[in-house]
């Protein structure tokens, strides 16, 4: 399996700092741009990323995804 980091800056660059990964001990600020996109991949298999921009404001996160959270349950094989 293959884990994806768990976000990036967003700003004048599609990936810039602050990266959300463990070790980077960056805090984030009032005004920041970013990405929480945690992810999966099962090598030959499938995988799975879920990306929602957040903005850090005064008051805490902010989301800009309005994208509904139910879960869609998809049969195959």
């Amino acid at each position: 399996a293959f884990l994806h980091r768990t976000g990036h800056g967003i700003g004048l660059e599609e990936h810039e700092e602050p990266y959300i990964v463990a070790g980077n001990a960056r805090p984030l600020a009032v005004g920041h741009a970013f990405s929480i996109e945690p992810g999966i991949y099962l090598e030959g298999r499938y995988g799975a990323r879920i990306e929602d921009i957040v903005i850090c404001t005064a008051a805490g996160p902010e989301s800009l995804d309005r994208t509904p959270r139910s879960l869609i349950v998809v049969s195959g094989t």
